[in-house]
């Protein structure tokens, strides 16, 4: 696989103004993880994002090439109220359906620190 194309995301994470977490508070909810799945070297998922949330989701986190979402920090991926443990990398948008975020991290990865 593939290093990630780390021009396809902000500089440094863009914190989120309280105004724009309140407009994405409603779609947390609807969320959907998929069951993890692994080939030799990561574990992988995908998150789906409500369509509706991407909309609500600020520009600077759009990629004005391909109109999807930037590869996101996890920092910016969490303010968007994705929940997943440590370790898990933005790595892919499915530009078909541009709602669907792919994530990756090392298989057997272990926190820093433990």
């Amino acid at each position: 696989m593939a290093d990630l194309d780390y021009n396809r995301r902000n500089k440094q994470p863009r914190a989120l103004s309280e105004a724009e977490k309140s407009r994405l508070e409603e779609f947390v909810d609807s969320i959907h993880y998929s069951s993890r799945y692994n080939d030799d070297e990561y574990e992988y998922r995908h998150v789906q994002l409500p369509k509706n949330m991407l909309k609500a989701i600020p520009k600077d986190y759009h990629d004005p090439n391909t109109n999807t979402l930037k590869l996101l920090w996890e920092e910016e991926w969490r303010a968007l109220g994705i929940t997943q443990s440590l370790g898990w990398e933005h790595y892919e948008v499915h530009e078909p359906e541009p709602h669907i975020l792919l994530f990756k991290r090392p298989i057997n990865y272990v926190p820093p620190g433990q």
